[in-house]
């Protein structure tokens, strides 16, 4: 197997695009899905993970888990309802937090999730920095 042949193979098998196992949708961070919570209002104003911000309910943000880069862009798509928002990546979550995203207030009024609190989505990769 010439060396080209075996590169594209295993890039085939990482993004698990040629039928072999490789990551699961909920590891690939270009798009995967489950659940969306928001933070709390207290954390308003506090330090965030991305050097020189502080968290803003007001502002399109998120926390994730170390998949996306800081100072990435995702879309959040509730998986209920089909409303998606666009977000800032400019926080770390909790290692132990079984949610994959953590909104900011406003992001999780976008997306109609404020009454309970958590939502099934979709998360999609638009810009990695």
């Amino acid at each position: 197997m010439s060396a080209r042949i075996l590169q594209i193979w295993l890039a085939g098998v990482l993004m698990g695009s040629l039928g072999f196992p490789g990551l699961s949708a909920t590891q690939d961070t270009t798009a995967q899905t489950g659940t969306a919570v928001y933070y709390s209002d207290k954390m308003d104003g506090k330090a965030v993970s991305l050097k020189g911000e502080t968290y803003d309910k007001n502002a399109l943000t998120a926390a994730t888990h170390k998949g996306y880069p800081l100072g990435s862009k995702v879309r959040v798509t509730n998986l209920s309802n089909n409303k998606s928002v666009r977000v800032k990546v400019n926080d770390r979550m909790n290692s132990k937090s079984k949610a994959v995203i953590d909104l900011s207030r406003k992001a999780a009024e976008e997306i109609d999730m404020i009454h309970s609190g958590h939502a099934k989505v979709k998360i999609e990769l638009i810009e990695s920095k």
